[in-house]
């Protein structure tokens, strides 16, 4: 089991070779094809105007655009040049408006894999990082792993955190980490502050415990008490604490006119983010 075709997304030079090292690093530990896309984003939402003046905005924002496109491009083709010879890859830059970005990472993730991207979140990071983000996981319906500045320690994490409250996207990110899973020495399902009438009250995860054992991954369970004002805070200290390699967790969202934006949990998680984020939702 494992990953086969990955995708890596960017819309900037900034943070393109520590994406790419990790997204290679994993491509070649399981043999597969990266995939790299360069995005050139017109952010102009052109409404009233002079007459003429509209077209004259609408040119000078797609040449941009397609500078941006094409100094991405560069980038993702040099941080590819650094890997080891035996990288199968390829670039590919597309100019998209704002509004139609959605629709064209959707498009590329639905068929990978797995997504490796950058955090959508911090200095330097705009409401196109977040869109491409959103994008792959709630459209294109693919998991994403997150990188922070700090990039991956390995492409095979020894130790994972697997975020676990009996829900259905927790259960499907735990699925779809299982070429991860399987190779860790060491996956602790956390459980915080479970539920004392749900209905794994008397034994908090272990029946995906079971599941993941059956599957050979070297899992066991710790239910922890909610000491912290946010779950992600909770996690965030965990994983520091047991030197994670990897936190996995459902990537929880909903709609606002037609758009799914980051739940709060998932939004929190990545703020802040030190080690690699797997997400599926």
């Amino acid at each position: 089991m494992a990953y086969k075709s990955l995708l890596t997304v960017a819309c900037s030079p900034e943070g393109v070779l520590g994406t790419v090292t990790a997204a290679a690093q994993i491509a070649t530990a399981m043999d597969a094809h990266l995939d790299a896309l360069a995005l050139g984003v017109d952010r102009t939402q052109v409404g009233y105007s002079y007459v003429g003046s509209g077209a004259v905005v609408i040119a000078a924002a797609m040449d941009r655009a397609e500078g941006e496109a094409r100094e991405t491009e560069a980038a993702l083709n040099a941080a590819i040049g650094a890997q080891v010879p035996t990288l199968r890859s390829s670039v590919e830059s597309v100019v998209t408006q704002l509004g139609a970005l959605t629709d064209v990472v959707a498009a590329r993730a639905r068929y990978s894999d797995l997504v490796v991207l950058h955090l959508p979140y911090g200095k330097g990071r705009g409401v196109e990082d977040e869109a491409i983000t959103e994008a792959a996981l709630f459209e294109g319906m693919t998991p994403v792993l997150v990188v922070p500045p700090g990039g991956m320690a390995t492409a095979q994490p020894k130790r994972i955190v697997l975020a676990w409250n009996q829900s259905r996207e927790a259960l499907v990110a735990a699925r779809r980490a299982m070429p991860f899973l399987k190779r860790a020495e060491m996956v602790q399902i956390v459980v915080i502050d479970p539920p004392a009438h749900g209905p794994e009250r008397s034994d908090p995860g272990g029946q995906l415990c079971q599941l993941l054992v059956r599957h050979g991954v070297r899992a066991e369970v710790s239910v922890l008490a909610r000491t912290l004002p946010r779950i992600s805070e909770v996690l965030a200290r965990h994983a520091r604490d047991v030197n994670a390699d990897m936190l996995v967790m459902g990537a929880y969202g909903h709609s606002r006119f037609r758009e799914a934006i980051m739940g709060g949990a998932t939004r929190d998680m990545l703020e802040n983010a030190q080690v690699p984020v797997f997400l599926a939702h």
